[in-house]
């Protein structure tokens, strides 16, 4: 963790778990920007990605006690804020939104155009997805999740969480040749 050692983490932990302000305040500055950035790939907009965000930290300083020492804290504090992208989710949106198909093929994305994307254009398109899209494609593709665990987070079919990949696959390729064809015509121009 960069700027803090594991003394400096350790001692934030315990004042967090004392219910001390100033540390759940250095804490939550300290790991804002890694978890905001998990909460962005979830959401339509920043606003919504700094709700998650806060109800994610809200579970983690009641929940502190639960947390293994000997374990990263980066990792668990990515599982709270995934599965509160999830919980949020779940209230806003129902299953009724996914789309069940039985065999979901792959759609490949041109990788150099990716590759020239900053992370905030690759961002945008993300969030640009339908919601049961952007959920699969940032659970399965950014998170590692394999489709049973999609599954079973969301409460679907396997085929519907390959389903929902493949489109969502299918929609950011879309963008991306608009992209293409658009920077062509400002050139040509």
């Amino acid at each position: 963790m960069p700027g803090y050692d594991s003394a400096v983490l350790h001692e934030l932990l315990a004042g967090c778990l004392k219910r001390n302000r100033r540390s759940q305040e250095l804490l939550y500055k300290q790991f804002y920007g890694y978890a905001i950035s998990i909460c962005l790939r979830y959401t339509r907009s920043r606003e919504e990605a700094k709700e998650i965000l806060n109800d994610a930290f809200l579970k983690v300083f009641t929940k502190l006690e639960s947390f293994d020492t000997e374990r990263s804290f980066k990792t668990w504090l990515s599982r709270i804020v995934i599965n509160t992208a999830l919980d949020h989710y779940r209230q806003e949106i129902r299953r009724d939104v996914f789309e069940s198909v039985e065999i979901a093929e792959n759609v490949s994305v041109d990788e150099t155009v990716i590759s020239k994307l900053s992370h905030e254009e690759l961002l945008s398109l993300i969030q640009k997805l339908t919601p049961s899209y952007r959920l699969v494609f940032s659970l399965s593709v950014i998170d590692g999740y394999t489709h049973e665990e999609i599954a079973d987070q969301l409460n679907i079919s396997v085929g519907a969480s390959k389903s929902n990949l493949s489109r969502a696959r299918e929609k950011l390729r879309e963008m991306l040749s608009k992209i293409n064809i658009d920077d062509y015509d400002r050139v040509a121009r």
